[in-house]
């Protein structure tokens, strides 16, 4: 045993998969016979890839699926995964601590944080500030203070989370 170690490997070649992969097996597990046989460390491996980026310059990557950019989100405001809540509202993330979170975002077309919108917020999940992104918004800064409501523009305040 090599006293607990761990660590995270990263690759940059096409051969992470095969030759690499199977290097780290063989040293987790043992290799050779005989009087040549090497003891392995015992241990565990997992393998990974990337996914897609989540900006293209100071854009949402169009190929990255919305349910992982709302775990992005989630995950950075929260540091915790992002819950199976149900809601009424499509838009609504979870309830952290004393906070609501939506993200309301649209692929194909820009969404408007408004009071047509505020009107949709779940009930259900009152809170003492409502976390809100959106593309832009038209309520204005003293409404917003006045219900607790936090905006982040969409793509912006996410690349500063």
């Amino acid at each position: 045993m090599m006293g607990g170690r761990k660590f995270i490997l990263v690759e940059l070649g096409d051969y992470a998969d095969s030759i690499t992969a199977e290097r780290i097996k063989r040293v987790i597990n043992g290799y050779g016979e005989g009087k040549k046989a090497v003891p392995g460390t015992s241990g565990s491996f997992s393998y990974y890839e990337l996914g897609e980026p989540l900006l293209v310059g100071d854009s949402l990557n169009p190929q990255v699926p919305a349910e992982k950019i709302r775990e992005y989100i989630w995950f950075t405001e929260t540091r915790a995964p992002l819950p199976n809540q149900s809601s009424t509202n499509p838009y609504f993330l979870g309830k952290h601590a004393s906070a609501a979170y939506y993200f309301y975002y649209e692929p194909d077309q820009p969404t408007v944080l408004d009071w047509s919108f505020l009107a949709t917020l779940d009930p259900a999940y009152r809170a003492e500030t409502y976390v809100i992104y959106a593309d832009t918004c038209t309520v204005s800064e003293a409404e917003r203070l006045k219900h607790s409501i936090v905006f982040k523009k969409i793509p912006r305040d996410i690349t500063r989370l």
